[in-house]
């Protein structure tokens, strides 16, 4: 078990189908704790939890997050829950512009009542999946955790309802400590370059496989800070599983989890052209609605409290990103 990360647990992993979660519920597996999955597929893919669904230690239950009562129904199904790590969300920009309610509800008050539930649970850490789309159209670079505020000019309602549940989570003090991180681009195996909720990474990888031309929207100078999805589940059991007996490690707040370095999509296009050994085919379309211009980590934060690094960088992330997608194609 990795230094400073407690005691075996009970863990829950909402959103455990989806990309990120599948791997954070691998990890904590690995770790010997147990986990207790929530996904209602509503993006998550049941192919996600093949590589452990069958684990002795491992417990699914299609539910949604927007269910009142969910925590304590699984408390009574499993005992003490010490951490939930909370990832279910409408996480597409574009749908959340057309459902704008739907959003608010999954992103923002299902987050609330699964904060209440804990709580009186003596649930001891929330970890929430925050986004870089909470700080909304900002100009200075690198974004650090106060550039989002409740003057910042949201771009969609996505960003706009992962902020305020940001807001609710990181002000738990006391009994439960709540954690936002606030994750840039992230990227790696099972991200679906089919699905409207992917990154640019999956899709760029899945066109140059193929060896059909990758498609910018927009002219391709916009930038963005990608980070390794094993970085981010790192980032995640740092900050869910440190050891309770000890206050001076318990914490609450919000902590960007980036790279800290700016890489413009078409400079990303090449590169994949490069590493796939492809000829570099390039079309541009329209710049999307809701997307922002720049995005660049300051990741001093996390680095300074939970001693948290990416370790893997963008041409290794990639390389491996591009054997996976062979491999399962």
């Amino acid at each position: 078990m990795a230094k400073g990360q407690g005691p075996l647990r009970t863990c829950v992993v909402t959103g455990a189908a989806g990309f990120v979660g599948s791997h954070l519920c691998e990890r904590l597996l690995s770790l010997e704790h147990t986990v207790v999955g929530v996904d209602n597929f509503f993006s998550g893919h049941p192919e996600n939890l093949n590589p452990f669904a069958a684990h002795p230690r491992f417990f699914f239950h299609e539910r949604s997050v927007t269910e009142p009562g969910l925590l304590p129904g699984l408390r009574a199904q499993h005992g003490a829950l010490f951490a939930v790590f909370h990832l279910a969300a409408i996480v597409s920009v574009p749908y959340s512009l057309e459902h704008p309610a739907e959003t608010f509800q999954v992103n923002t008050q299902a987050t609330l009542r699964l904060l209440e539930e804990a709580e009186a649970l003596g649930v001891r850490t929330f970890v929430f999946a925050g986004s870089a789309a909470e700080y909304g159209d900002r100009d200075r670079m690198p974004l650090s955790e106060t550039d989002a505020n409740e003057d910042t000019r949201w771009l969609s309602p996505y960003g706009e309802s992962k902020y305020w549940a940001t807001m609710a989570v990181a002000s738990r003090r006391g009994n439960l400590c709540g954690v936002s991180l606030r994750c840039f681009n992230i990227y790696g195996p099972r991200q679906d370059p089919f699905s409207p909720y992917s990154g640019v990474i999956s899709r760029f990888v899945d066109m140059a496989v193929a060896q059909r031309p990758l498609t910018i929207f927009g002219d391709g100078l916009q930038t963005r800070d990608f980070v390794y999805v094993t970085d981010v589940v790192d980032a995640y059991c740092l900050a869910g599983l440190r050891d309770e007996e000890n206050e001076a490690t318990r914490l609450s707040g919000v902590f960007n989890v980036g790279s800290g370095r700016a890489t413009s999509i078409v400079d990303l296009a090449r590169l994949i052209c490069r590493l796939t050994q492809q000829p570099e085919s390039i079309t541009f379309g329209p710049e999307r609605p809701g997307d922002i211009r720049h995005s660049r980590a300051d990741i001093e934060a996390i680095t300074r409290v939970l001693h948290w690094m990416p370790r893997i960088g963008l041409e290794d992330g990639l390389a491996r990103t591009i054997q996976w997608m062979r491999g399962s194609g």
